[in-house]
């Protein structure tokens, strides 16, 4: 059960937020400038490489590494196929987990390396048989992590993550907020060179402003009415989270969102792109799901019976393609079974910044359910 009272009580909250969550969302885009600023001392900005990679492989443990991937290829479009090598082993420990390059990685390919541990066995396996293989290897880890010694054997180029000063030895959750903006803007400056994606310095900077914009908007000292976050999270109290998503930048945002509420509020959700989210959807809409499959019974034990869950749209949009947008056919659907439906649309910017919006107010959204759930 959601404590929803708690939303509006900021030492409550804080007194609750044992894993410093609430911290870390704040300080995204301090993350963000502290990441671009490694990015530039690991001298990423005189890189002046021989054209563009074949394909970028992307390696690491968890949910930042998944949702690294999923952003990077997102933006580089048709540019280049970005894959995710998706470990192996018996438990998600770091020592159990084993990467594997495919059979036709070479030379003219690039091994991208994201883990805010360092420390797993396999990744550095991994470093050695890419050397081996003529693949030009980056990697973004903690800095004195038995990584940096792989990478630098293999005459690759070594970023130290971003971390915080409060932050305890043990890894961070890979859904913890800041985790993946330390992760993912070495690598987008890196690819940015290249000529993959567009990030800029003065981009990444107009990023980590927006960031600070949200933090301000969807902080633990605003009241629910005027948060988008608590808000959010007030309307998915009791629901399924149905996530929708239109545009270049919600796809990964949503699939984001999805992991962040699974690790952080351990929640379940789904998550699909429109138009085809209202054929994928539509039969659970008109199940037992739906908010009209259940009528209230006056006679009902409420004390004994347990609340039923229902689902909740929430559709995140992004500037649709060529100006069609399948939004009013989504709202139609989901009106039509009783489902009720939240919406978040960013300000205009940039890709980097409207993706950076996206992500940050349903990373709020996500801390914000874990610690008024209890999780």
């Amino acid at each position: 059960m959601l404590d929803e009272s708690l939303l509006d009580a900021p030492e409550a909250l804080s007194a609750a937020d044992r894993r410093g969550l609430l911290r870390g969302a704040a300080e995204a885009g301090a993350r963000v400038r502290t990441a671009a600023r490694h990015a530039a001392e690991a001298g990423i900005p005189e890189l002046k490489p021989d054209g563009r990679p074949r394909a970028v492989l992307i390696a690491g443990p968890g949910a930042a590494a998944i949702s690294a991937a999923d952003l990077l290829g997102t933006l580089a479009g048709a540019g280049c196929p970005v894959i995710r090598l998706a470990p192996t082993g018996v438990a998600p420990a770091a020592g159990a987990l084993r990467w594997e390059l495919p059979g036709w990685a070479g030379p003219v390919d690039l091994l991208l390396i994201a883990t805010p541990d360092g420390s797993e066995p396999g990744l550095s396996l991994l470093v050695e048989q890419a050397y081996r293989r003529g693949c030009t290897v980056a990697a973004v880890a903690p800095a004195r992590s038995p990584l940096t010694e792989s990478v630098d054997g293999a005459h690759g180029l070594f970023v130290q993550m971003a971390t915080a000063p409060y932050e305890p030895g043990a890894p961070s959750a890979a859904s913890a907020p800041g985790v993946l903006w330390a992760l993912l803007t070495p690598l987008l400056a890196l690819l940015d060179r290249t000529g993959l994606v567009t990030a800029p310095p003065e981009a990444l900077q107009k990023v980590a402003d927006r960031l600070d914009q949200i933090a301000e908007r969807c902080g633990p000292a605003v009241a629910t009415y005027n948060n988008p976050a608590k808000t959010l999270a007030a309307e998915l109290a009791e629901a399924l989270p149905v996530i929708w998503t239109e545009g270049t930048s919600a796809g990964p945002a949503g699939r984001r969102f999805v992991g962040a509420l699974a690790e952080l509020a351990g929640r379940p959700a789904l998550a699909a792109e429109l138009p085809e989210a209202l054929d994928a959807h539509s039969v659970l809409l008109s199940g037992a799901l739906a908010a009209g499959a259940d009528p209230d019974d006056f006679f009902r034990d409420r004390v004994e019976e347990a609340q039923v869950m229902h689902a909740r749209v929430v559709l995140l949009r992004d500037r649709p393609t060529s100006g069609l947008s399948a939004a009013p056919a989504a709202r139609e659907l989901a009106l039509s079974h009783d489902t009720p439906i939240s919406e978040l649309e960013p300000e205009d910017g940039g890709d980097l910044e409207t993706l950076a919006e996206l992500i940050a107010i349903t990373d709020f959204a996500a801390v914000y359910l874990a610690l008024a759930s209890g999780a």
